[in-house]
């Protein structure tokens, strides 16, 4: 049985059919609502789905998995089964749509970036912001599980967004990620100086563009319904 997920979706579900699904992910503390502010700057040709972490921290804030915010440890195992519960409700709610993407926020990128790895043939792009990719090497619950081969083989598209000077994220994580991003998937890197641990208008533009060209415009096109 599928995780059961709040989520709010910008379309009603009559009106999803045949459309490209981007997938929003929150970072830590945060909810289901906090990346709906970027989405009239994005494609109005896609549905939306903000979904919120399943681990509840107190005070409308939310978690993916638990998580040490002073050090970014985290449990491998935990965050396997967190990617493993989102990927099943993602096939419980992706057959009516021309395509699935990914699009995640500090922990939510490492969410996004994790699921691409484990299943390489599921998604069409992935945009990360002010996140990071998890490293394998640091616990025994992901040894085995990405499959970084395939997703290279395939060149997924993938956007990378954040500040030189991000306060949160740790060098070490930026470097893995930096190293993973180079060698797996189809690139595109902005940095955007003053924006911290945050998104700037100019990368929602961005993100927009690419968006655009990698989820819209290489979609086929959909038969066209009398109502």
């Amino acid at each position: 049985m599928a995780q059961d997920y709040q989520v709010i979706w910008t379309a009603e579900p009559a009106d999803r059919e045949g459309t490209p699904l981007i997938v929003l992910l929150h970072g830590y503390g945060a909810n289901e609502r906090d990346l709906l502010s970027l989405v009239p700057g994005l494609p109005a040709e896609a549905t939306y789905a903000a979904v919120r972490a399943p681990v509840a921290l107190g005070y409308g804030a939310y978690t993916w998995f638990d998580l040490d915010v002073e050090r970014l440890a985290y449990s491998s195992a935990a965050a396997r089964q967190a990617v493993e519960d989102l990927a099943g409700w993602i096939d419980h709610v992706r057959t009516p749509h021309s395509s699935v993407s990914l699009l995640g926020f500090s922990m939510g990128m490492a969410m996004a970036t994790s699921l691409l790895r484990s299943r390489p043939a599921d998604f069409t792009a992935c945009v990360g912001l002010s996140g990071f990719a998890v490293d394998p090497s640091r616990g025994d619950g992901l040894h085995g599980y990405f499959d970084d081969e395939a997703l290279a083989a395939r060149q997924v598209p993938f956007f990378w967004g954040r500040d030189q000077h991000d306060p949160i994220i740790p060098a070490e994580h930026i470097d893995y990620t930096h190293r993973w991003a180079t060698d797996t998937v189809d690139l595109t890197k902005v940095l955007y100086t003053g924006a911290g641990h945050g998104i700037v208008p100019e990368e929602v533009a961005h993100v927009n563009e690419f968006l655009t060209a990698k989820v819209i415009d290489s979609s086929p096109p959909q038969p066209k319904t009398s109502r």
